[in-house]
């Protein structure tokens, strides 16, 4: 289960934040899946867990969004993590209008738990 933060600058619309949170799950999954986690194009409630953040008074940052995913590490998906990274990021900027963004991939060694309820 991949885990999104998105960081924003003030300036950003709100359509655009709402846009780019529609999107993010599938393009995401598409992005992490792999044969150990592979992914059926039907997401359920905890595949993908997005959480949005605004730029605060002492925050630096010099680009309008920066998206940081965050999935469990497997080999396969360490293997071509570049790759993966860069078709997510034109993913994004063929579907949403954000100006300067950046996408940062990260494959910690990680387990998760989800009730079924």
């Amino acid at each position: 289960m991949p885990l999104v933060e998105v960081t924003y600058a003030p300036h950003v619309p709100e359509a655009t934040l709402r846009d780019l949170g529609s999107v993010l799950p599938h393009l995401v999954s598409l992005a992490v899946r792999c044969p150990e986690e592979p992914y059926d194009g039907e997401l359920r409630p905890g595949d993908v867990e997005i959480r949005f953040r605004a730029l605060g008074p002492l925050d630096r940052s010099g680009l309008d969004v920066v998206i940081e995913v965050r999935s469990t590490y497997v080999e396969s998906r360490a293997a071509d993590r570049q790759e993966r990274v860069d078709r997510l990021h034109t993913s994004i900027s063929t579907t949403v209008a954000l100006g300067d963004f950046g996408v940062h991939l990260s494959l910690p060694v990680a387990a998760w738990a989800q009730g079924d309820d």
